[in-house]
């Protein structure tokens, strides 16, 4: 399937956990398309944002059960991508701020 790579990359997840991984080892996690591969995300990454990437590991993050009174449902599944930088590059992600 032929995603732009606009398509790829869905968002970045800035949590706490992230945000130690990006410090420490220059690891950022982002949402991916379901059905992009290590290789798409590797490209989608180095045409978006100018840099190099050393790596890239991918897993499918279940969704959890969620309960709103006598209503059960499901948060839907989605992929992740944490994709190491080569040297001291990075990305900003909050540029205006």
């Amino acid at each position: 399937m032929k995603l732009h790579p606009t398509q790829i990359l869905i968002r970045p997840l800035i949590t706490e956990k992230n945000n130690l991984l990006r410090e420490r080892d220059n690891e950022y996690i982002f949402e991916v398309h379901m059905d992009a591969n290590k290789a798409q995300i590797r490209d989608a990454v180095e045409r978006l944002f100018a840099v190099s990437v050393a790596d890239v590991r991918t897993m499918v993050q279940r969704g959890k059960n969620r309960r709103v009174g006598q209503h059960v449902g499901k948060r839907p599944n989605f992929k992740k991508a944490f994709v190491r930088l080569q040297g001291e590059a990075n990305i900003d992600f909050f540029e205006g701020i």
